[in-house]
Protein backbone atom coordinates (compact mmCIF):
# COMPACT_ATOMS: atom_id res chain seq x y z
CA UNK A 1 0.00 0.00 0.00
CA UNK A 2 1.19 3.66 -0.88
CA UNK A 3 -0.27 6.52 1.26
CA UNK A 4 0.38 9.87 0.21
CA UNK A 5 -0.57 13.58 2.11
CA UNK A 6 0.23 16.48 0.11
CA UNK A 7 -1.11 19.97 1.52
CA UNK A 8 -0.73 23.73 0.21
CA UNK A 9 -2.30 26.83 0.21
CA UNK A 10 -3.77 28.21 -2.80
CA UNK A 11 -4.66 31.95 -3.10
CA UNK A 12 -8.37 33.03 -1.83
CA UNK A 13 -9.03 34.06 -5.84
CA UNK A 14 -7.84 30.15 -7.14
CA UNK A 15 -9.37 28.35 -4.62
CA UNK A 16 -13.26 27.82 -5.99
CA UNK A 17 -11.40 27.04 -9.24
CA UNK A 18 -8.78 24.31 -7.48
CA UNK A 19 -12.41 23.05 -5.78
CA UNK A 20 -14.09 22.52 -9.50
CA UNK A 21 -10.55 20.62 -10.62
CA UNK A 22 -10.50 18.17 -7.85
CA UNK A 23 -14.41 17.86 -8.75
CA UNK A 24 -13.32 16.76 -11.76
CA UNK A 25 -10.46 14.07 -10.93
CA UNK A 26 -13.12 13.03 -8.08
CA UNK A 27 -15.76 12.37 -11.16
CA UNK A 28 -13.12 10.76 -13.51
CA UNK A 29 -11.96 8.67 -10.63
CA UNK A 30 -15.37 7.37 -10.16
CA UNK A 31 -16.30 6.67 -13.16
CA UNK A 32 -13.16 5.04 -13.64
CA UNK A 33 -14.21 2.63 -10.23
CA UNK A 34 -10.16 1.63 -9.26
CA UNK A 35 -10.41 -1.22 -6.53
CA UNK A 36 -7.24 0.30 -5.74
CA UNK A 37 -7.72 3.95 -5.36
CA UNK A 38 -8.94 6.29 -2.09
CA UNK A 39 -8.79 9.87 -3.42
CA UNK A 40 -10.08 12.36 -1.00
CA UNK A 41 -9.36 16.37 -0.62
CA UNK A 42 -10.24 18.43 2.21
CA UNK A 43 -10.03 22.79 2.38
CA UNK A 44 -9.21 23.94 5.38
CA UNK A 45 -10.47 26.51 7.95
CA UNK A 46 -8.97 29.22 6.08
CA UNK A 47 -10.63 28.56 3.13
CA UNK A 48 -7.64 28.13 0.88
CA UNK A 49 -5.30 25.08 2.01
CA UNK A 50 -6.03 21.94 0.82
CA UNK A 51 -5.03 18.61 1.92
CA UNK A 52 -4.78 15.51 0.23
CA UNK A 53 -4.80 12.22 1.69
CA UNK A 54 -4.97 9.09 -0.70
CA UNK A 55 -4.46 5.63 -0.57
CA UNK A 56 -3.07 3.38 -3.25
CA UNK A 57 -2.94 -0.52 -3.37
CA UNK A 58 -0.22 0.13 -5.03
CA UNK A 59 2.24 2.35 -7.38
CA UNK A 60 0.37 1.39 -10.49
CA UNK A 61 -2.83 2.62 -9.07
CA UNK A 62 -0.96 5.69 -7.72
CA UNK A 63 0.20 6.02 -11.59
CA UNK A 64 -3.18 6.03 -12.72
CA UNK A 65 -4.38 8.58 -10.82
CA UNK A 66 -1.50 10.45 -12.31
CA UNK A 67 -2.31 9.45 -16.09
CA UNK A 68 -6.12 11.04 -15.90
CA UNK A 69 -6.82 14.04 -18.15
CA UNK A 70 -8.54 15.91 -15.07
CA UNK A 71 -5.62 14.94 -12.96
CA UNK A 72 -3.02 16.92 -15.18
CA UNK A 73 -5.50 19.81 -16.01
CA UNK A 74 -5.49 19.88 -11.90
CA UNK A 75 -2.04 19.97 -11.41
CA UNK A 76 -1.09 22.27 -14.59
CA UNK A 77 -3.64 24.69 -13.06
CA UNK A 78 -2.08 24.47 -9.65
CA UNK A 79 1.39 24.92 -10.38
CA UNK A 80 0.33 28.04 -12.99
CA UNK A 81 -1.83 29.63 -10.02
CA UNK A 82 0.65 31.49 -7.94
CA UNK A 83 0.50 29.42 -4.89
CA UNK A 84 0.89 30.97 -1.19
CA UNK A 85 2.16 27.47 -0.26
CA UNK A 86 4.13 25.05 -2.53
CA UNK A 87 2.95 21.05 -1.92
CA UNK A 88 4.28 19.37 0.93
CA UNK A 89 4.32 16.18 -0.01
CA UNK A 90 4.97 13.34 2.87
CA UNK A 91 4.32 9.13 2.68
CA UNK A 92 3.37 8.23 6.22
CA UNK A 93 2.97 4.39 6.69
CA UNK A 94 0.30 3.17 8.12
CA UNK A 95 0.24 2.01 11.71
CA UNK A 96 -3.82 0.72 12.30
CA UNK A 97 -6.89 1.38 10.81
CA UNK A 98 -10.56 0.61 11.60
CA UNK A 99 -10.63 0.56 7.88
CA UNK A 100 -9.47 -2.36 5.41
CA UNK A 101 -7.97 -1.06 2.46
CA UNK A 102 -7.10 -3.21 0.28
CA UNK A 103 -6.14 -6.99 0.49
Amino acid sequence: MKIVRVQYTTTKEFAPVNQENINRVVAELKKLNHPGIKYSTYLLEDGKTFMHFDQFENEEAHQVLQGLASFKKFAEELWASQMEAEPKLELPSLVSSTEMFFD
